[in-house]
């Protein structure tokens, strides 16, 4: 599975931006892809989608909403365009307290979400969805933040990611890779 991509933006449409990272170009879909500047660099924390017939890619700038989507996704009758296009419409703040209230009028107010996806949405998630605290977004440096983004994409809780970046943030690693890398070994000693 692609968990991020990280590329120079290459072109946008409507619902996809196109990255290129070493000479190929990644079509992700992601909300709002108009936003991305031409020629700025971005990091898109990434879904793989496998059909019979296509393989897709559905990525986010932040970390919170790449967790949502994936919730979403687990919802019956629930799909990845129709998560996206909640993601789309609203922040993640406000789908979260929408689920968390049962506030069925905001969730049909979605593009794509019925009276009954709305209904499994909360019956679905209800009281399951947390929010990041914002203290464990406070990181040292970009090398130390992306590590952090690439291991929460991977996986690893919060509270673990948090002491084991504290742990190398006086080593030398010096990129984002040997932090990731750093940060693994760290983990899989602890194991």
């Amino acid at each position: 599975m692609i968990a991020f991509v990280r590329g120079i933006v290459a072109a946008t449409t409507n619902d996809t931006v196109i990255l290129e990272n070493h000479g190929i170009g990644y079509q992700i879909y992601t909300p709002d892809p108009k936003q991305y500047a031409l020629g700025s660099e971005l990091l898109l924390h990434t879904y793989q989608h496998v059909r019979e017939d296509a393989l897709l890619l559905y990525g986010f700038k932040e970390v919170e909403a790449y967790a949502l989507f994936l919730r979403l996704i687990e919802v019956k009758g629930l799909g990845c365009k129709s998560a996206l296009n909640m993601l789309s419409f609203g922040q993640v703040s406000k789908i979260v307290e929408a689920i968390d209230n049962q506030d069925l009028s905001y969730l049909k107010s979605c593009p794509g979400v019925g009276a009954k996806t709305a209904q499994q949405i909360v019956l679905d998630l209800k009281g399951k969805l947390a929010a990041v605290p914002q203290e464990e977004k406070k990181i040292m440096n970009q090398d130390l933040q992306d590590a952090h983004d690439a291991l929460l994409a991977l996986g690893y809780k919060p509270g673990e990611i948090k002491s084991v970046l504290n742990e190398i943030s006086n080593k030398d690693y010096k990129d984002t890779d040997g932090a990731i890398r750093m940060a693994l070994s760290v983990l899989l000693k602890r194991m």
